[in-house]
């Protein structure tokens, strides 16, 4: 359900594919194959836009995209230690990829004094996404520094009568705070840095030589692939026909906003902004989109369109046309935008090869929420599972294992039984999902907020297991009125047998 902890983000710059046949290979911000992006031309920081009555866009995507300003992309101010390629030593272990999940398994392996390199093609560049997590799911990590902004709660709009109050508080997450301190972590701890792309990993018995584009072969005990959804290392032999959640977001400044700035919205699924549009209303009726806003001041506003899952993805251009129109409704005037986004998270779809001697996380590791799309701070969660896994069996009480053996106790401590099971139960919410037209996921939602605290927190933050899952189905359904219960049972029998079915599969 957001969003924001998506890992497949490009900055003013993609080539919007359609997933029925899969998601491509290809994409990855950090992939050993290039995404296929084209650049996207904006206008300058303003523009001649015509502006509706009430000061807001006129209906056209096009007038939106040309407010957004020309940006260039941020690195961080470090002299980062390199890798010698000439010392020929076998590091223990190589991360590929520097987003948040890589760069906290190499902070953490270090501190146990192995030796770690991470291979990254641009490691000192602030990420491009936005981040949104739950207060307490940072504070947990003791990461509450890296926040920039907090809001007391968070609201749900189920329609234009049904408001949500969630009173759990929220925040964004301050990318370049988290990335300095991860990667100051890691200088002091001895991390090497390598700025390359991975194009090829051969395996010996006992290290893996991965071959960079540069032409420098880097030796080590352990690899894992921290690329996002590249899935450029770790190895899938299932079909693959995951849902999508996609979505534009912008950091915009505008004249004002509706919105209280204490609060932030979780999800508006009103469609009144549709009410002069059939077309595009019955559309979202049929694929609905909802909209994610965390307000920084009364001028100054984070907006992002959402599609929660669907199967094809929604093309990037109907997404934008809704939230131009809902940005009408609501009489917001965007006069520049700092930064936008679009978004595209593959949900669901099988787990990778488990095992296999490439050890992932992330979204190439199959974490992310098959149900909401959240992913960060589940990844992050699990960062000491792996890095622990890893110094155990490399200079620990379990010294000893190499090779594939080393791997197969990774994979298992990152994906033990109950976390499968766990997985399983998220596909089986996004199956019903899936389903479900905008009146649906209106009184599914309804519900689901409803819900006892612990039970609603605990789904959108990974924290429940079966059967605490069960007992939580059966308090979603016995909450649901008896329309939802009608549909749920209908369109969730297929998906609820299926379900039960690889559960009895799935054994240790």
């Amino acid at each position: 359900m957001k969003v924001m902890d998506t890992l497949l983000k490009t900055h003013n710059k993609l080539e919007f594919f359609n997933p029925i046949h899969g998601f491509p290979d290809k994409v990855g911000t950090l992939s050993c194959l290039k995404f296929r992006n084209q650049e996207l031309r904006f206008g300058s920081r303003r523009s001649n836009v015509n502006w509706g009555k009430n000061g807001s866009v006129k209906a056209s995507s096009s007038a939106l995209l040309e407010l957004v300003q020309e940006t260039k992309k941020e690195n961080l101010e470090f002299d980062l230690p390199l890798y010698d390629p000439s010392n020929g030593l076998v590091v223990d272990l190589a991360v590929v990829g520097g987003g948040p999940a890589g760069l906290a398994v190499a902070q953490q392996v270090s501190e146990a004094g192995l030796a770690v390199v991470s291979i990254d093609p641009s490691p000192k560049l602030i990420w491009p996404n936005n981040y949104g997590v739950w207060v307490d799911e940072f504070e947990a990590m003791d990461l509450l520094d890296c926040l920039d902004t907090t809001w007391s709660s968070a609201i749900v709009y189920i329609d234009d009568q049904t408001t949500k109050e969630l009173g759990r508080p929220y925040g964004r997450v301050n990318r370049k705070q988290l990335k300095s301190k991860m990667m100051q972590k890691c200088i002091s701890n001895g991390v090497k840095f390598h700025q390359a792309k991975v194009v090829k990993v051969v395996h010996e018995e006992a290290k893996s030589l991965l071959i960079c584009d540069d032409g420098v072969t880097i030796q080590a005990a352990v690899v894992l692939d921290a690329t996002g959804f590249s899935r450029c290392l770790v190895q899938y032999d299932k079909p693959y026909n995951p849902g999508y959640q996609v979505a534009y977001g912008i950091v915009a400044e505008v004249e004002e906003h509706p919105f209280d700035v204490n609060k932030m919205i979780f999800m508006d699924w009103r469609d009144s902004h549709l009410n002069g549009n059939t077309e595009l209303k019955e559309r979202n009726s049929k694929i609905p989109t909802f909209l994610y806003a965390m307000p920084f001041s009364s001028d100054r506003i984070f907006l992002e369109e959402t599609s929660l899952v669907a199967r094809p993805g929604l093309a990037m251009g109907d997404i934008q046309e809704r939230m131009v129109a809902r940005l009408r409704h609501l009489g917001i005037k965007v006069k520049s935008i700092e930064e936008d986004e679009r978004c595209v998270i593959p949900m669901g779809g099988p787990l990778p090869v488990l095992p296999q001697r490439v050890v992932g996380i992330g979204g190439t590791a199959g974490m992310v929420h098959p149900s909401t799309g959240y992913m960060v701070a589940r990844t992050l969660a699990a960062a000491p599972v792996v890095a622990n896994a890893i110094v155990q069996y490399l200079g620990g009480s379990k010294k000893g294992a190499l090779g594939n053996e080393l791997s197969a106790e990774v994979w298992k401590d990152l994906w033990p039984i109950e976390r499968r099971r766990q997985r399983e139960f998220f596909c089986f919410g996004m199956d019903i999902l899936l389903k479900l037209d905008l009146p649906g996921t209106r009184r599914f939602f309804s519900a689901f907020f409803d819900l006892e605290p612990r039970y609603w927190h605990g789904f959108l933050s990974s924290r429940l297991f079966l059967p605490e899952l069960f007992f939580f189905g059966l308090s979603l359904f016995s909450n649901a009125s008896n329309t939802s219960r009608i549909e749920i049972m209908a369109k969730g029998t297929v998906p609820l047998v299926n379900m039960v079915n690889n559960l009895i599969k799935d054994r240790e």
